[in-house]
């Protein structure tokens, strides 16, 4: 079983930056799919970007082009790049991994998340 932990949330102006780390113990982060997704107030998770075993990435469409999802397999960690940051990229940002592929954009797919955390944009 994998634990995640991730780091990296705070306040950031809008046009900022920042790198989300999703750091793992217990197993081998690469032999899981791992994903990101947030939370709003109000709002149901949702997807923001995953990255599979062989490295492929994938994003929502609302994200594409500013964040980069990347691994470090020495590290047993996953990162998201945020850039050019918007008011509406406020949320708790959460980690999740599965180990069999299901679907790479449902939350209820994945088996193991993190505590998530907190992404401030400010206008």
């Amino acid at each position: 079983q994998v634990q995640l932990v991730e780091s990296g949330g705070g306040l950031v102006p809008a046009g900022g930056s920042l790198r989300l780390s999703c750091a793992a113990s217990g197993r081998t982060l690469s032999s899981y799919i791992v994903g990101w997704f947030r939370q709003a107030p109000g709002n149901e998770r949702e997807f923001v970007a995953a990255i599979t075993r062989s490295d492929s990435t994938y994003y929502a469409d609302s994200v594409k082009g500013r964040f980069t999802i990347s691994s470090d397999n020495a590290k047993n960690t996953v990162y998201l790049q945020m850039n050019s940051l918007k008011p509406d990229d406020t949320a708790v940002y959460y980690c999740a991994a599965q180990a069999t592929y299901y679907s790479l954009t449902q939350a209820n797919r994945y088996n193991y998340w993190g505590q998530g955390t907190r992404v401030t944009v400010s206008s």
